[in-house]
């Protein structure tokens, strides 16, 4: 049976997958504040350049037990969608990726230092070992059932897998309204407008409320963006 669940995390991609926030291109053409390629390479730069000291200080103040010196990078592989992300590397070190293409739709510095404040938070929140341990736990209940049930070694494959998967999703949504409050923090600290930023969630595709889906609708996201400012402007602790 441990076989089972160590197929099912190699299968899940937990490290990486549930870390991942897809950001589909916008429904309408924007309009653009920020120029073409070439400019928008260079905000990106700036903007994490300033965004990336002060999520280190929030990690450090919040979560000291972990590493915060903060890996950016920029996917430049062809044909990548727009997609932000975040990761750890084999030390532990946070790994935050854009896509050349999620750079290329966004249209202010402010959305820019959102996301890069969502997916520090992912981090600094230890959102991906939580998962990890609620999707393990999916994946022993199901093992059990499995076994209980006296099924075949295919078929306790998939309940495994399948449990680990609910296991892991049922705190999803949670874990990216979370991300999303404590990314409007370390936006504001550099300076930016969490505000302005969360414009994005108007513009991209909703998700809508899907059960087990890994996003909560955009208009959830937003009030959640709004509520941590006015946590902010009123001295409550975000």
């Amino acid at each position: 049976m441990l076989k089972l669940f160590r197929k099912a995390f190699l299968s899940l991609g937990l490290v990486a997958a549930l870390a991942a926030c897809d950001i589909a291109p916008p429904i309408a053409p924007p309009t653009a504040t920020l120029s073409g390629p070439a400019s928008t390479r260079a905000d990106f730069a700036a903007v994490t350049a300033r965004m990336r000291p002060v999520a280190t200080q929030i990690c450090r103040e919040r979560s000291p037990h972990l590493d915060c010196n903060f890996l950016v990078v920029l996917d430049d592989r062809p044909g990548q969608p727009p997609n932000a992300f975040h990761s750890r590397d084999e030390t532990g070190r946070p790994i935050i990726a854009f896509t050349e293409a999620l750079i290329d739709d966004l249209q202010s510095h402010d959305e820019i230092a959102l996301i890069f404040g969502h997916e520090a938070a992912h981090h600094i929140a230890d959102h991906i070992p939580r998962l990890q341990r609620e999707a393990m736990t999916g994946a022993l209940i199901g093992g059990l059932v499995a076994a209980i049930s006296g099924v075949d070694q295919q078929t306790a494959q998939r309940l495994v897998n399948a449990s680990a998967t609910i296991g892991a999703r049922r705190y999803s949504k949670r874990f990216e309204l979370e991300a999303d409050r404590i990314g409007a923090l370390i936006a504001a600290r550099a300076g930016y407008d969490p505000l302005r930023g969360a414009e994005l969630f108007r513009r991209i595709p909703d998700p809508g409320n899907q059960f087990l889906g890994t996003h909560p609708p955009n208009a959830e996201r937003l009030r959640e963006v709004q509520r941590a400012v006015a946590a902010m402007n009123s001295g409550q602790p975000i």
